[in-house]
């Protein structure tokens, strides 16, 4: 698409001052290395940084394992007992992938879609962020890689955008049935009950994430689910009631040091929220280790993951 038939598209779908906002600052930010954001140095955005971590591992023989154990994609699974769950969702199940980086590694997306297809027992599917490898250029060779992943993934799916994605993707991404939540909600009924699914644009470069606005429909007292690519929005998720945050971004650090000790989170979140199972107040919380990788396609204790969340109603034992 043009740039003005983008602009026209996300302004009727996103509104006037999202669409500009977003846009204005992907402009802004275009292969910025330095400056702006939560630290002085942009890694992904320097050019020269995926051969210095490849050759540093090479030099220290780790290079070979660190790529194979970017392919080998664990498939992780968590119960989630929620207070005031409708016993109607009792086991709803959410398949969650985030941090794709699906056009850094031909290899990763072929190992992402294969995991996918052994995975049948969800309701719906929800990805947090990140599908282009780079922050800045082309989108195309990261949507045609999700084109070809799609197919794999049941319906319906559910996303949000990342710091590393362009919001000229939304467009595409909706016309391959993936519906966008960008400080959006939607609500899911069986019987007389309902669960709300709530998503915010990115909160940890653009900043243009809006919780207010993607609860504003979602009524006092209902089971509430909030996509974000960043947990760093904890406080601000915990406090508007949410019952359970799901995330990603922080690649639980990709390169760690023996027993997954993070190197760089790239996050202002205590360091346990970092990756895995979390609560802050009364919300639970989950960072994802994500199933892709960035700035270079190797991991070193600190495994790749998809992830399915069920929802189950808490007994006598799990609330106490």
């Amino acid at each position: 698409m043009e740039d003005d038939a983008i602009l026209a598209a996300l302004e009727r779908r996103l509104g006037r001052i999202h669409a500009r906002q977003r846009l204005g600052i992907e402009a802004d930010h275009e292969a910025r290395v330095f400056g702006e954001g939560i630290g002085f140095v942009h890694l992904e955005n320097w050019y020269s940084a995926p051969s210095v971590v490849r050759n540093s591992l090479r030099l220290s023989g780790l290079l070979g394992r660190a790529r194979r154990n970017a392919l080998d994609i664990r498939i992780e699974r968590h119960d989630w007992p929620l207070p005031g769950l409708p016993p109607a969702f009792d086991g709803f199940r959410l398949l969650h992938l985030s941090d794709l980086h699906l056009d850094i590694n031909d290899h990763a997306l072929q190992a992402i879609a294969e995991r996918v297809r052994e995975i049948e027992d969800y309701d719906i599917c929800v990805l947090t962020g990140d599908y282009r490898a780079r922050t800045y250029g082309s989108i195309d060779k990261a949507l045609t890689a999700l084109e070809s992943l799609r197919p794999n993934l049941k319906q319906p799916v559910f996303a949000v955008l990342g710091n590393h994605d362009s919001v000229r993707m939304v467009p595409a991404m909706e016309a391959m049935d993936i519906r966008m939540l960008l400080n959006e909600s939607v609500r899911f009924d069986r019987g007389d009950t309902s669960l709300y699914l709530a998503g915010i644009d990115d909160a940890h470069y653009f900043r243009v994430d809006s919780i207010e606005k993607a609860a504003h429909a979602i009524p006092d007292g209902q089971t509430k689910i909030l996509l974000s690519h960043t947990p760093e929005i904890y406080r601000q998720a915990a406090h508007a009631g949410f019952d359970l945050l799901l995330s990603g971004h922080t690649h639980g650090g990709q390169i760690c040091l023996p027993g997954g000790v993070p190197l760089i989170l790239d996050a202002r979140i205590p360091r346990h929220f970092g990756r895995g199972r979390w609560h802050y107040q009364r919300m639970r919380g989950y960072t994802s280790a994500g199933a892709g990788t960035s700035i270079a396609d190797v991991r070193l204790n600190c495994p790749a993951e998809i992830t399915v969340h069920r929802l189950v109603a808490p007994t006598e034992k799990t609330t106490q």
